[in-house]
């Protein structure tokens, strides 16, 4: 029997990125699965968890634990379930394909006089409480990259996609700060680069986050249910690249991806 619009209002939180769109319009999909109306609420980083601490947010689709988010997140980790975790994301500094492996195989080559030559030196990258950026900007020091003219800026989401089919469509030698999932990834066959140092962090798990004082008002069939969903980087990508590449909002997506797949949303 299909459950009735009875349960209550549920606020859904996501960064303000794309493949975590991804990620929250399936999650508002399990919830509405179980009678919940949802509202969705999109932040920077640092602001959505702060939104989470503050009450504003039931569930918060996902915190990357522990390398990029655990600094926002422990803060008030006693008042939140920390759930499985839908897919594991890492942050890589990759290349475009026509790049030569042989040439630039490791974050250390770009230093190298035949390739800084050649590569352009300014690396963009998304707003500046990602981890990513946080992980770049200790990058271009601890390699001493700024000494060969490196630099890193960070910036908004448009732009930096922006930069990455601007620098691909020239054939451009450039280096850009990423990480799985994020669609341009299948897209464009980017390559991460090696890493040795550790400064782009570890493999995270990518968990939703809800607050002790909303699970009960959440369907404990809807908790069950995103606490063993299991994404995996591919799922989110290709959601991604749905929402991105085919021009889907994020839940006709996420209606596609889970069709495709055969997900059931109830338990």
């Amino acid at each position: 029997m299909p459950p009735s619009l009875s349960e209550p209002t549920i606020t859904v939180g996501n960064v303000a990125l794309s493949f975590h769109r991804a990620a929250a319009a399936v999650t508002r999909r399990v919830l509405e699965a179980h009678g919940h109306r949802v509202n969705s609420v999109e932040a920077q980083h640092e602001q959505l968890f702060r939104l989470q601490e503050e009450g504003d947010i039931d569930v918060l689709v996902s915190a990357w634990l522990p390398s990029s988010h655990d600094t926002y997140l422990s803060r008030y980790r006693d008042r939140v379930r920390v759930l499985t975790p839908h897919y594991q994301p890492y942050c890589v500094w990759a290349v475009p394909p026509y790049v030569p492996e042989e040439e630039v195989r490791e974050v250390a080559d770009l230093l190298r006089p035949e390739v800084a030559g050649r590569m352009t030196k300014a690396v963009d990258g998304i707003n500046p409480g990602a981890g990513i950026s946080r992980f770049s900007a200790r990058m271009v020091d601890e390699y001493g990259l700024d000494r060969a003219g490196y630099t890193f800026t960070p910036g908004t989401e448009s732009g930096f996609v922006s930069r990455v089919e601007r620098g691909v469509a020239a054939r451009e030698w450039f280096v850009v700060p990423l990480w799985r999932p994020q669609y341009l990834n299948r897209l464009y066959g980017l390559r991460p680069l090696e890493e040795p140092k550790g400064l782009l962090g570890s493999v995270d798990d990518a968990s939703p986050v809800i607050r002790l004082d909303a699970l009960d008002r959440l369907h404990p069939g809807a908790v069950a249910r995103l606490d063993s969903l299991d994404l995996g980087n591919d799922g989110v990508e290709e959601i991604d690249a749905l929402i991105n590449v085919d021009g889907l909002t994020p839940l006709r997506a996420a209606d596609r991806y889970l069709a495709k797949h055969g997900h059931c949303l109830a338990l």
